[in-house]
């Protein structure tokens, strides 16, 4: 039995709003994502999108993806 190979992939998370729910970005996929009513129900809805978006344009994809770095800032208003 062949053994499936596992990577880790960055989702970025942001409420959304209008949605009233979450939206789920991997920016090193470009144009996948998808959403959801709570944090949790984005990212397993996210964990789907990548499987399938990887499954279409082969898992290549993901080891020719760009580096993404993601911090978060903190700033005077």
């Amino acid at each position: 039995m062949q053994q499936r190979s596992r990577a880790k992939v960055l989702v970025n998370l942001i409420y959304d709003k209008d949605y009233k729910g979450y939206v789920a970005e991997a920016p090193q996929l470009p144009g996948c994502m998808s959403q959801g009513k709570t944090a949790e129900a984005a990212l397993k809805n996210a964990r789907k999108a990548i499987q399938l978006y990887l499954r279409e344009a082969g898992a290549r994809r993901l080891r020719d993806a760009p580096e993404v770095i993601t911090s978060q800032i903190e700033v005077s208003l």
